[in-house]
């Protein structure tokens, strides 16, 4: 796409009314476009027309009418979450039309800098440490995408003397075309979204754009120990960092001796430059969050950190200070002696078994969710390993209680869902607090999406952490 300056009097569609959408619908009617907003909610349930209605935009709610998209549209920006496969979007693919994200969109306005941060799991924790780093420093970062402000709402307030610290999903990331951060990372990989996607080449190379027009002048950060992640360098131009904590790298960020493979004991993060030299940033374990997948998710975030100029001493004053985002691996209380987490964010199952290795404790798991079609057999080792008891909830109760029976697992409750969703999550509490001992770790990681039977997978950590708090 072009500058939304060069769609003056041209007609733009908008689809969806959510927080990018609004944003998106605003910019271009202010650089002079004609913008309709159209969203399939009925009309009751879209607030945010009266606003747009009321700014001289039209808004089209309650379906896609059959003359939305037509030759004479000049632009199609779409929210991310919906699909290619809607008759909006598939009609413009006919009459080749370009349809974006809001991320396409604020590329184009934005002064600043952007710092583009992806992967399957851990992009919330990684950006919100990459922006406190920068913060630390006195980079003045500015936080949006998935979490934070709109992102075209961020990049209009952004200055030359910001940078944009961007959390980006494979949905947002698949929609550009021209978008180029001045430094991407690249966590992890996993099988997850295939209902969007449909499959993982498609899921891949969604992840793989965002370094698709980097140079040799920006900075690509990897995750070594991810054989996507590694595979990818063969496609990419700028200048690559890896992180690592299974091996120690002549280049890169990595724990020394390695996490992986070993105990672990004693080791720190370090940094080793293209000259070789090692530069130490702190001993592992005085993190202040706990699990081997936060310290990957902290090398990542200190690469990108030195590629901004930050210093490894404030680097390693941030790591020890921060105490994680809610939803993630959140301490909520310790009732008789068993400690309760809220892993509400654990939406797939390679997330769940990182959540429980986080622990040296016996585990109770509340697990189950949204039914995407998966088999969740990645879940029998942990099962197998450090999980003594599992209440499943949700669409996939069933799968996971069957994955829990071929690991030898006996202590599982179901708890059904009812019309009341939250004495649903009150009696999954008590059924773990049953199973557990003293010493026990309760853990919600439900290993899927909430959608079956919450609005997002915030409301269900909120609903476990006030359930534990009425034990």
């Amino acid at each position: 796409m072009k500058h939304p300056s060069a769609y003056r009097g041209l007609p733009v569609v908008v689809l969806g009314l959510a927080r990018s959408g609004v944003a998106v619908a605003k910019l271009f009617h202010e650089h002079g476009a004609i913008v309709t907003v159209n969203d399939r909610k009925p009309r009751s349930s879209c607030p945010e027309a009266d606003e747009l209605e009321a700014l001289g935009i039209s808004v089209v709610c309650g379906g896609h009418p059959a003359g939305l998209i037509h030759e004479g549209v000049a632009l199609v920006v779409k929210n991310p979450g919906i699909p290619y496969s809607i008759d909006p979007v598939e009609r413009a693919r006919v009459l080749g039309i370009e349809t974006v994200t809001e991320v396409e969109v604020a590329y184009h306005i934005c002064r600043a800098p952007m710092i583009g941060i992806t992967g399957s799991n851990g992009k919330t924790t990684t950006t919100t440490l990459t922006a406190r780093m920068l913060e630390e420093a006195g980079l003045m970062p500015i936080v949006a995408g998935n979490i934070g402000r709109a992102l075209t709402e961020a990049a209009l307030s952004a200055g030359e003397d910001n940078r944009m610290v961007v959390e980006l999903s494979s949905f947002q990331l698949k929609g550009t075309r021209d978008f180029r951060p001045t430094i991407a990372c690249l966590l992890n990989v996993y099988e997850t979204h295939l209902d969007y996607h449909g499959t993982m080449d498609d899921y891949v190379a969604s992840k793989l754009k965002l370094f698709a027009n980097q140079s040799e002048s920006d900075t690509a950060v990897l995750n070594w120990d991810d054989p996507v992640c590694r595979k990818a360098k063969q496609q990419i131009s700028a200048s690559v960092v890896p992180f690592s904590i299974r091996e120690e790298l002549d280049f890169g960020v990595f724990t020394s001796p390695p996490l992986a493979g070993g105990s672990g004991k004693g080791s720190r993060i370090v940094y080793r430059d293209r000259q070789g030299q090692l530069h130490p940033i702190m001993a592992a374990a005085e993190m202040g969050i706990p699990g081997s997948f936060n310290v990957e998710n902290a090398l990542a975030a200190a690469a990108m950190a030195l590629a901004s100029g930050v210093p490894a001493e404030v680097i390693a004053k941030v790591l020890k200070q921060f105490r994680g985002v809610e939803h993630r691996l959140e301490y909520v209380r310790t009732v008789g002696g068993v400690e309760f987490y809220n892993n509400s964010k654990a939406t797939n199952p390679a997330a769940t078994i990182k959540s429980i290795e986080a622990f040296t404790q016996s585990v109770v798991l509340i697990a189950g969710g949204l039914d995407r079609g998966m088999d969740y057999m990645e879940l029998l080792p942990a099962f197998q390993r450090q999980v003594k008891g599992l209440v499943v909830i949700g669409e996939t109760r069933d799968k996971i209680r069957k994955v829990a029976g071929l690991a030898g697992l006996t202590n599982v409750k179901t708890v059904d869902t009812g019309e009341q969703v939250q004495d649903t999550v009150a009696e999954a509490v008590r059924a773990a607090y049953a199973m557990a001992a003293p010493g026990d770790v309760v853990l919600l990681s439900p290993a899927c999406a909430s959608w079956d039977m919450f609005p997002s997978y915030e409301e269900r950590g909120s609903m476990f952490k006030q359930s534990v708090h009425n034990l």
